[in-house]
C-alpha cells in the first residue's frame, strides 16, 4: 500500500547545519600513530561538473547556422547548449520561471532567452561556462514573442497588450520607438487584436516588419514612415507566419488546420487557402476543421520546390494518433509519427541568409521526452544518430550506480558486445549539430555509470572525462515468462507490484570480475556473468527461497491490499535448509479463493530455451515465495563476491546467503537468529503489519508504518504514477521508510578477522542492520578446483562486532598502515571457453602486514547518525566521529582520493562532507542542496577520485566532484562553445539590381531607434539589470591570458583582414578608373566629328 507522502523524515533537520562534533579518539590509540594521513581540507573543493540527459520539460530551443550550436530552454529556467558530440553545456537562470524563446546572435557568440516572467537576458556563449551580461524585466507588460533579425543589434519583443518594443542588444536598454497595437489595425475595428504571435522583417526590406496578432490579423508595417502598409484579416486564430524567401508572400498557419498563403501587396484575401490533412467534400465545400497547425516553416530551394514544413495539423478523427510533423515537398506529403508531443522544430538551412535560396538540408524536433533530427536530402526521411546520451530516461531510473578508476580494459569490452546492439536504418551523413570543440584536460580514467530502469533493463555508460556514452544494454526481464492480458479474470496474479515487476531494485557489480547481481521488485535475484560468446540455455537455472522473519512476525495481509484477507496458521521458524529447485510444483496452484497462496514465486521463469547474446548472460535466477499468503518482502540489500562464488541478499524479514556456483542455499535466517543468546544487543521482534508493497520505480514511501485510516481503502498503485522515483538503495529505504522490524541494510565481504582470537585475517561476510548493529558470519570455503563445486561451504555466526545510532551505510576495511582492503575477487575468464581453458584463480585481498600484539586491520563502520573505526581483531573502538544529530546521512562511502583515503557522505539537510581515515577529522562540510528531494536521496552516490552524481531529474544526471584537482582542472576539460568562424558571404545581388535597386533593402536603424531620433523609453516600462560581468564581458573569448591572447590574435586578424579587404577594394576602384578612362577616351575619338543629334 502506497504510504503517505512524510517528507519531514527525510529532510528533518533541513535548515540546521550538520553536527561540528570533532572525532573522538577512544582508548587506545597511540597504536594508531603509525598511520600518516596525507589529505588535508586542501585536497576538498565541492562544484558541479557536468549535466547528461535530455533537458526536463523543455520549452523552446533555438540553433546558430553558422556556429552549429543548438541551444534549449526548459520550464524551470534551465538553457542546455549542445554542439559536436561531447560538447554539452548547462545553463541556468536564477529566477527558475520558464523559457518561452531563445535567440541566437548568429555567429556573435551570444544568446537571448526571454522568459515566463517577463524578463529577456543577454548571454556570453564565448566563455567556456556561459554567464548573463544583462537583463531587462518588464514591468507593466507580458512578453509573447521575440525577433532578433540576423545580423541587426536592435531586438523587436512583442508583447501581450499587442505593442512592441525595441531593445539595443548592446546596451540592454529600450529604446523609444514603440508601435502601439492600436496604431498598427484598423481604426475602424471595434475590438483588440489579441497577444503579438510573430514579428520578422521582410526578407527583401528591412524597413518592413511583419506583426502577426492572434485574432487573425496580420500587419505590414513601415518601420521608417511609423505606418501600417497593409493589413490582412483572416478569421480564423494564427499559430505561426513564414516569410518566402524574395519577400514578396507569406504563409500563415491557423487554429482550424489551414495554411493561408498572401501575397503582400494584395491584402484582400489569401492567394492560397490549403488543408493538408482535410477530407476534401466533393460538393466543392469547405474541408472539414483540424487540429490547429502550430507552426509551419516554408524553404526554398534553387533546383525544385520547396518545403513546406509543420506541426500539428491532423483530422479529429484520426483518434488518438501520435504527434505528427508534416514534410510537404512538390506534390509528395510525408507524415511522420513521432514517439511523444512535439515542443518545437526548426528548419537546418544552408544560408543563415533569410533573403536567398535558403536550401534546408535537416529538420530538427525537439519533443517533449526526446530530440530527433531528420535527414531531409535523403529518400524516406531517415533520421540521425543522435550521439547525445539523452536516452537515460527511455525507462525511468530506478537505480544509480557510479565505478570511477575502473579496470582499463572494461570499457572496451563492454562496447564490442554493445555495438551489435545499435539499430539499423539511420542517415549515413554526419550529425548536423557539429560546433564548438572537445576540451583539452589531462585527468582521464576509465569511469561507468550502471542505471537500473523500470522496465528491468540496465544501462552501462562510459563516464570518462566528463563525458557520457551508452556501452551496453541489459535486458533481465527476458529470463520471465510474459505476462498474459486478459490473465487476471482467470487466476488471482501472485504479483507484489501492480506495474512494472521487473523493475531493478539495486544491484552489485564487481568490476574486475564481471559478475553482476540485481535484485528487482518483485523479490527476484539475478546473478549474471559476461560472456563475450553467444550461448542458448536450455533450461534457466532457478532457486527457490521460503524467508520469512520470526513466528510472530507472520500476521495477517492488510486488509487494503487488493486480495481478500486469508487466515494465517503459525509456522516454524526459517530454516536454513535449501528450497527446492526447478520449476514451481503444480501442487501449488497460484491461489484458489479458498487457500492461502503458499510457496509461489511472484514472477514465472520462462520456460523455453533463452538464447543468450554475448555480454551478460544468466547464471541463477532466485526468487522469494509467498509463505501462508504473505507476499515475500522486497530485497533491500545486496552483495556478490567472485572469489567466494557467493551471492547474500537480505530484507526486513532477515538474510539469505546463496552458493552460485553449487546453485544452493546455504544460509537463510531471520536477523534476531543471527544474535547469539548472550549479545547484549539482541532486540526482541516485533510485528508491524504488512502491506502490499508499490513498485521500487514508483514508490515514494516515506514512513513504513504510517499509514492513515483515510488513504486504506485507496488502490496501492492509485498514486504510484505521481511519485517521483525509486528505490535505488538499500540505504536509502532504510533512512526513508524507518522500518520497525530490523532489516539489513548493507553488506561487505571481506578477508578479516571475525573473532577477537583469530590471528590470521579469513573469509568473513559482515553486515549492518537497520537497527545500527554491525553482525559477521564465518565462511569457510573449501579448495578451489572440483572440491568446491562438491563440498558445501559453512557459514558461522560470530555475534556482534560494533552498534552505532542509527542503520549501518556502508563498511570497509583498512591494512595496518590505513591503505583501504580491498574484496578479493576472481579475475574473470571466458565463462563459455572449452573445459580445459576454465580455471578458477583466486586474487586474494593483500595480505595485511602484521605487528605483534597490534591490530593489522581497522574496520571503518558508517551508520546514518556517526562513523566509528575498530582495530581487528581487538575489535577495540579507536575513533568515532557523530556525523550529525538533527539530520541523518543518506549515502556514505569509503573512497580513494589521488592523495589518500576518506570517508564521504551525503545528508539529508543538503550536506557533503569529507572524513580522514583512521582519525575520522572533518575535511569537508558544504550546505550543497538547500533541499534536498527524494530522487536525490534516493540516488546519490559517491565515487573514488573525487566523483559523485545524482539524478537532478527524470531524465538527467548531475555530476559533481569534490577534489581540488578536479576543480582546478575542470576548464580544460570542457568544451569551447564559441569558433571564430567568418559569416559567409551575403547573396550577390546583381549588377543591374545594385544599379536600379530591387535587392535587399537595408535600413540604418540607429537612425530610427536610437536615443536622438527616438528619444528615451519609459523608465518605468523595465528596469536594466547588468549582469555579473559587465559591459566587457561580451569581448571574453576565453578566461585568463590565452584568452586575451586569443582575443589580440582574432582581432588582428579581423584587422589585417579588413585592410587587406580595402587595399583589394582600392586596386578594384583604380583598375575600374583606368578602364573607365580608357573606355571614355575610346569613345570620344570615335564619335568626335559627329554632331550630337547625329549620335
Amino acid at each position: 500500500m502506497l504510504k503517505k507522502f512524510n517528507i519531514r523524515k527525510v529532510l528533518d533537520g533541513l535548515t540546521a547545519s550538520s553536527s561540528s562534533g570533532t572525532a573522538s579518539p577512544q582508548p587506545g590509540t597511540n597504536q594508531n600513530d603509525v598511520i600518516q594521513e596525507t589529505l588535508q581540507s586542501e585536497h576538498f573543493q565541492l562544484c558541479k561538473t557536468v549535466r547528461h540527459g535530455f533537458p526536463y520539460q523543455p520549452s523552446s530551443m533555438a540553433f546558430d547556422p553558422v556556429q552549429k550550436i543548438l541551444a534549449i530552454g526548459t520550464q524551470s529556467g534551465a538553457v542546455r547548449l549542445f554542439g559536436r558530440a561531447g560538447v554539452e553545456c548547462y545553463c541556468q537562470h536564477d529566477s527558475g520561471a520558464a523559457v518561452i524563446q531563445l535567440q541566437f546572435l548568429v555567429n556573435e557568440g551570444a544568446l537571448v532567452s526571454a522568459l515566463a516572467d517577463d524578463s529577456v537576458h543577454l548571454w556570453n556563449l564565448r566563455q567556456k561556462q556561459p554567464a548573463i551580461l544583462h537583463t531587462l524585466k518588464f514591468n507593466r507588460e507580458r512578453i509573447t514573442f521575440c525577433h532578433l533579425p540576423f545580423q541587426s543589434k536592435w531586438l523587436y519583443i512583442g508583447t501581450e497588450k499587442g505593442n512592441i518594443h525595441i531593445v539595443n542588444v548592446e546596451s540592454f536598454t529600450l529604446s523609444g520607438y514603440v508601435i502601439m497595437w492600436n496604431k498598427a489595425i484598423e481604426l475602424s475595428s471595434k475590438s483588440h487584436p489579441g497577444p503579438v504571435v510573430h514579428i520578422s522583417d521582410n526578407p527583401m526590406d528591412e524597413g518592413k516588419i511583419l506583426i502577426g496578432f492572434e485574432c487573425g490579423t496580420v500587419v505590414l508595417w513601415d518601420l521608417k514612415c511609423k505606418k501600417a502598409d497593409y493589413r490582412y484579416n483572416h478569421d480564423e486564430a494564427i499559430h505561426s507566419v513564414a516569410w518566402h524567401h524574395e519577400g514578396k508572400q507569406f504563409t500563415c498557419s491557423h487554429s482550424d488546420g489551414t495554411l493561408t498563403t498572401w501575397n503582400v501587396r494584395v491584402p484582400a484575401k489569401p492567394t492560397i487557402t490549403i488543408t493538408p490533412h482535410g477530407k476534401q467534400p466533393k460538393d466543392g465545400k469547405k474541408p472539414e476543421p483540424c487540429k490547429p497547425i502550430l507552426k509551419v516553416e516554408y524553404k526554398t530551394t534553387r533546383a525544385g520546390d520547396a518545403f513546406v514544413v509543420m506541426s500539428g495539423g491532423l483530422s479529429y478523427d484520426t483518434g488518438c494518433r501520435r504527434s505528427c510533423l508534416t514534410v510537404m515537398h512538390g506534390k509528395s506529403t510525408a507524415v511522420l509519427e513521432m514517439d511523444y508531443p512535439i515542443v518545437d522544430f526548426l528548419t537546418l538551412c544552408e544560408t543563415p541568409y533569410p533573403n536567398d535560396f535558403q536550401e534546408p538540408y535537416a529538420v530538427v524536433v525537439l519533443l517533449e521526452k526526446d530530440l530527433v533530427v531528420i535527414d531531409l536530402e535523403q529518400i524516406g526521411y531517415p533520421i540521425f544518430e543522435n550521439p547525445y546520451p539523452l536516452s537515460i530516461h527511455e525507462s525511468p531510473v530506478t537505480c544509480v550506480e557510479y565505478f570511477a578508476d575502473c579496470p582499463p580494459e572494461l570499457i572496451p569490452a563492454l562496447y564490442s558486445v554493445g555495438s551489435r546492439q545499435k539499430r539499423q536504418g539511420y542517415s549515413k551523413k554526419e550529425w548536423p549539430i557539429s560546433g564548438g570543440n572537445w576540451g583539452q584536460g589531462t585527468l582521464s580514467y576509465p569511469e561507468i555509470i550502471v542505471t537500473g530502469h523500470a522496465d528491468g533493463s540496465i544501462k552501462f555508460w562510459d563516464a570518462s572525462a566528463i563525458m557520457l556514452q551508452v556501452l551496453y544494454k541489459l535486458k533481465t526481464a527476458k529470463v520471465f515468462e510474459k505476462a498474459l492480458k486478459g490473465g487476471k479474470e482467470e487466476k488471482p496474479s501472485t504479483e507484489i507490484v501492480d506495474e512494472d515487476p521487473f523493475a531493478i531494485q539495486t544491484l552489485s557489480w564487481c568490476p574486475e570480475s564481471r559478475m553482476l547481481c540485481v535484485a528487482g521488485v518483485s523479490a527476484h535475484v539475478i546473478i549474471y556473468r559476461f560472456s563475450k560468446q553467444e550461448m542458448t540455455t536450455e533450461v534457466v537455472q532457478l532457486l527457490e527461497v521460503r524467508m520469512q522473519g520470526e513466528l510472530n512476525d507472520v500476521d495477517s495481509p492488510d486488509p487494503a491490499g487488493d486480495h481478500p484477507p486469508t487466515p494465517s496458521t503459525p509456522v516454524p521458524p526459517s530454516s536454513s535448509s535449501p528450497t527446492q529447485e526447478g520449476e514451481p510444483s503444480e501442487a501449488q496452484p497460484f491461489t484458489s479463493d479458498d487457500r492461502p497462496r503458499d510457496n509461489v514465486p511472484c514472477l514465472k521463469v520462462r520456460s523455453a530455451p533463452l538464447k543468450q547474446s554475448p555480454g551478460y548472460q544468466v547464471e541463477l535466477v532466485i526468487q522469494l515465495v509467498w509463505v501462508s499468503g504473505e507476499p515475500p518482502q522486497q530485497i533491500t540489500s545486496l552483495a556478490v563476491s567472485s572469489s567466494d562464488g557467493l551471492v547474500v541478499f537480505g530484507n526486513s524479514s532477515g538474510l539469505a546467503v546463496v552458493d552460485y556456483l553449487q546453485k544452493s542455499l546455504l544460509l537463510n535466517m531471520s536477523t534476531s537468529e543471527l544474535y547469539s543468546p548472550s549479545d547484549p544487543y539482541q532486540r526482541q521482534p516485533r510485528s508491524p503489519r504488512k502491506t502490499r508493497q508499490p513498485s521500487g520505480a514508483l514508490s515514494d514511501n516515506s514512513d513504513g508504518n504510517n499509514v492513515s485510516e483515510e488513504k486504506s481503502n485507496k488502490s496501492p498503485t492509485s498514486d504510484a504514477k505521481d511519485s517521483l522515483f525509486s528505490r535505488s538503495r538499500s540505504s536509502s529505504v532504510t533512512s526513508i521508510e524507518r522500518e520497525s522490524r530490523e532489516a539489513i541494510s548493507s553488506f561487505h565481504f571481506s578477508e578479516s578477522f571475525p573473532r577477537k582470537t583469530d590471528s590470521s585475517p579469513s573469509p568473513s561476510l559482515w553486515l549492518g542492520t537497520t537497527q545500527g548493529t554491525v553482525l559477521v558470519l564465518s565462511l569457510s570455503l573449501p579448495p578451489t578446483g572440483d572440491q568446491r563445486l562438491q563440498q558445501p561451504v559453512g557459514v558461522s555466526s560470530c555475534g556482534t562486532l560494533v552498534r552505532l545510532k542509527g542503520g549501518i551505510l556502508t563498511m570497509a576495511f583498512l591494512d595496518s598502515l590505513g591503505a583501504v582492503l580491498h574484496p578479493s575477487y576472481e579475475p574473470w575468464s571466458e565463462p563459455n571457453a572449452p573445459d580445459e581453458e576454465k580455471t578458477r584463480r583466486r586474487r586474494p585481498a593483500s595480505p595485511p602486514p602484521t605487528q605483534e600484539g597490534q591490530d593489522s586491520q581497522y574496520a571503518v563502520v558508517c551508520s546514518e547518525k556517526q562513523a566509528k573505526v575498530v582495530g581487528l581483531p581487538s575489535q577495540s573502538c579507536f575513533f568515532k566521529h557523530n556525523i550529525t544529530e538533527s539530520s541523518f546521512v543518506l549515502r556514505a562511502d569509503v573512497v580513494q582520493m589521488a592523495a589518500g583515503l576518506c570517508l564521504a557522505c551525503f545528508c539529508a539537510n543538503g550536506h557533503i562532507m569529507t572524513l580522514s581515515l583512521p582519525s575520522l577529522r572533518p575535511l569537508l562540510d558544504v550546505n550543497y542542496l538547500p533541499l534536498t528531494d527524494m530522487r536525490i536521496a534516493r540516488t546519490f552516490c559517491f565515487s573514488n577520485l573525487g566523483q559523485a552524481l545524482y539524478l537532478t531529474s527524470p531524465t538527467e544526471i548531475q555530476r559533481i566532484t569534490y577534489s581540488q584537482e578536479t576543480c582546478d582542472n575542470l576548464q580544460e576539460m570542457m568544451g569551447e562553445l564559441f569558433t571564430p568562424l567568418e559569416t559567409p558571404e551575403a547573396p550577390n545581388r546583381g549588377f543591374f539590381k545594385g544599379l536600379f535597386g530591387g535587392g535587399a533593402q537595408s535600413l540604418d536603424r540607429e537612425d530610427l531607434f536610437g536615443e536622438t531620433a527616438a528619444g528615451k523609453a519609459s523608465r518605468s516600462l523595465a528596469q536594466h539589470i547588468p549582469g555579473p560581468q559587465g559591459m566587457e564581458g561580451m569581448k571574453g573569448a576565453a578566461s585568463g591570458v590565452v584568452g586575451d591572447l586569443a582575443r589580440a590574435r582574432i582581432a588582428l586578424d579581423e584587422r589585417g583582414q579588413k585592410l587587406g579587404e580595402l587595399e583589394d577594394r582600392t586596386a578594384a576602384m583604380m583598375a575600374s578608373a583606368d578602364s573607365f578612362s580608357k573606355h571614355a577616351h575610346d569613345m570620344m575619338l570615335k564619335y568626335k566629328d559627329k554632331k550630337w543629334y547625329q549620335l
